[in-house]
């Protein structure tokens, strides 16, 4: 049997075995090095670990997830939510209005679909119980709409992919990602409407303190005022990137200082405790994060070495002349990857056998990195394993196994977003050329 063949059924073995996909990836690039090459090499495996994360714009990561955190408990979302709700009024389907665009907007400060999805259900789902949206829904709703912040800049998502595509412009990315992020978030609403008029979810008469339409609009100005300093957060990122003000990771330091200053001098909901404690739950969550990118260098260097990632290319790419197959193709692969692992492990196991293949086929990096990235969307809210859908039921109290059927409504309105991004390009890479990036 090859080496390839080792290091893949190695891989294969341990994940069903339930060891940590961080491990598995290490362990499989060991049993790789140790197949095909002398076991003298397996020397480089610290090395390799250290190369994997000695990149200067990783720092970005634990940042943007410490923004996130310190945005969830400084009271933001419920505040997003109060401005919406009284933009809104009351009308069939508008709470799920409200979720979709806190969810949307709060994807703007962290890029994280987990964080999103536990802030925005914490504060909606009470109010959607209330107006008669059955719990499955809500949570497979916020779901769904929390796995924007993938696409929707800053994404964590994004710049690994920066990071593991040599020569892609994070910029750019981030600008892609900005309408891609939008559609999806539309996608997901339309039936979200109509499935809420059809079984007549809230309404007009409904009495859940929306009730006058005309008292509501008194409150915009209010809740606008309360909400001002959120929806400046992503004004704040993104300005300061088109500007050249800041680089990306410096961004993301200055959208720690903002939620900082933001939490204990506005909102006031945030004492320096708290501040301390969300650093260590960042500083957790972060080395969780880090550690999956460190092992995987292993497994990236040996897959390197063999040939393994380069066979795979080969074998793919000889399945098929057509550029349209082989990209449905790989876009389902993904879409299976992503039901069960998560958007890092992806990049790092997927990406080093896909670039021989979009340089093959000459698909443009900034376009095919939005379309994976708009895949493992699906996959955030697609069971078995839906990362964002555990934090939902969790936070709902029901099971998993009741949002089925709405999940799968909602990846069939996401799918369609996906198929508008891959048919026209443009959607993507419109915005960054606009603004003078370099789109490869």
């Amino acid at each position: 049997m090859s080496p390839d063949l080792w290091m893949l059924l190695a891989f294969t073995g341990f994940l069903i075995a339930g060891v940590p996909v961080a491990f598995s990836l290490a362990l499989a690039g060991a049993t790789g090095i140790l197949a095909g090459l002398s076991p003298a090499m397996l020397a480089t495996l610290g090395t390799n670990t250290y190369n994997s994360i000695a990149k200067y714009p990783l720092i970005a990561i634990p940042l943007f997830i410490l923004t996130g955190l310190i945005f969830e408990r400084s009271g933001v979302a419920l505040r997003l939510v109060r401005f919406a709700q009284a933009l809104i009024g009351p009308r069939h389907g508008g709470l799920a209005l409200v979720a979709v665009l806190v969810c949307m907007i709060m994807g703007g400060m962290s890029g994280s679909g987990p964080a999103d999805a536990a802030a925005v259900a914490m504060v909606m789902l009470p109010s959607m119980t209330k107006a008669g949206y059955p719990k499955p829904f809500s949570a497979t709703l916020i779901a769904a709409s929390a796995s924007t912040a993938i696409l929707i800049p800053p994404s964590v998502a994004l710049i690994l992919y920066s990071i593991v595509v040599p020569g892609v412009d994070l910029r750019a990315l981030f600008a892609a990602g900005l309408f891609p992020g939008v559609l999806a978030g539309l996608a997901l609403l339309v039936p979200a409407l109509i499935v809420s008029r059809r079984y007549g979810w809230e309404g007009r008469g409904w009495e859940g303190g929306m009730s006058v339409a005309g008292a509501e609009r008194l409150r915009v100005g209010e809740t606008f005022k309360q909400a001002l300093p959120a929806l400046f957060a992503p004004i704040l990122i993104l300005g300061g990137l088109r500007s050249g003000l800041f680089t990306p990771t410096e961004a993301a330091v200055v959208a720690v200082a903002y939620g900082v200053v933001i939490g204990l001098f506005v909102t006031r909901e945030l004492g320096w405790r708290d501040l301390w404690a969300l650093f260590g739950e960042a500083a957790v969550i972060s080395g969780v994060v880090m550690l999956i990118i460190a092992l995987a260098g292993i497994f990236a260097w040996a897959g390197t070495m063999l040939g393994t990632f380069r066979h795979l290319a080969e074998w793919i790419i000889s399945l098929s002349d057509s550029g349209v197959v082989l990209l449905v193709l790989v876009m389902l692969a993904v879409l299976a990857a992503g039901m069960l692992l998560d958007a890092i492990s992806i990049y790092l196991i997927m990406m080093p056998i896909l670039i021989p293949v979009m340089q093959h086929f000459e698909w443009n990096p900034v376009w095919f990195g939005i379309l994976l990235a708009m895949n493992i969307a699906i996959g955030q809210f697609t069971p078995p394993v839906a990362v964002n859908l555990m934090v939902t039921t969790e936070v709902a109290k029901i099971r998993l196994e009741q949002t089925v059927g709405w999940a799968l409504l909602f990846v069939v309105a996401m799918a369609g977003a996906l198929a508008l991004v891959a048919v026209f390009p443009e959607i993507a890479l419109w915005l960054p050329r606009t603004l003078g990036y370099n789109v490869g």
